[in-house]
């Protein structure tokens, strides 16, 4: 058997098997933070629970994760018709609104700071350590992201995908997607359970 035909061969179970591993990691993901949140919801019972406003900041990151998903949507959909132009654009916008992301994560967790609010110490209160825990687990997660958009960018100026064969961009935009919904759940989390 040639080795022309095996190596084709291989191309394509690793085609098949890509997303299907990148879902099963997906899902051990939501459960790594279901078992967070439902600590900080077993912890909320302590006497010691400190209830407060979410940082403004978290609000703003908010909106720019959720931006950055319309324009990494967008960009995919430019091109599946092959508009590499807008599309390369369109992902790069997606970068710089994931990175003003995590800018304002930053600011969330100075602005807890700055109100007396910490994640350890003698000033730390369980429920402060609880959101800036979970709220960084995340932001590593987006992390990851950022640099599995960083890859995605690389390929798409490398003219590596196309209407044709989009799969390292899709897969890069299924996880993106991921750690933005995984966030609007967080927020939303924090936000009404207190």
């Amino acid at each position: 058997m040639s080795e022309q035909p095996l190596q084709e061969e291989l191309k394509v179970a690793k085609r098949k098997s890509a997303k299907p591993m990148l879902w099963i990691s997906m899902v051990s993901m939501v459960m790594f933070f279901a078992g967070l949140t439902s600590a900080y919801v077993v912890s909320m019972n302590r006497e010691d629970w400190v209830t407060f406003d979410l940082p403004q900041a978290f609000f703003i990151s908010t909106v720019l994760i959720v931006l950055s998903s319309i324009t990494l949507f967008f960009s995919q959909k430019l091109l599946k018709k092959d508009n590499q132009q807008v599309s390369f654009i369109l992902l790069l916008v997606t970068l710089v609104l994931g990175l003003g992301f995590v800018w304002y994560q930053w600011v969330g967790f100075n602005e807890l700071k700055e109100t007396g609010l910490y994640f350890t110490g003698p000033e730390s209160t369980v429920s402060t350590s609880f959101i800036i825990g979970i709220t960084f687990m995340h932001v590593l997660h987006l992390l990851a992201g950022v640099i599995v958009l960083l890859v995605v960018i690389y390929n798409h100026f490398k003219k590596k995908y196309s209407s044709t064969d989009m799969l390292g961009f899709e897969l890069g935009a299924i996880f993106w997607h991921f750690v933005d919904i995984l966030w609007i759940y967080l927020f939303f989390f924090f936000y009404f359970i207190r």
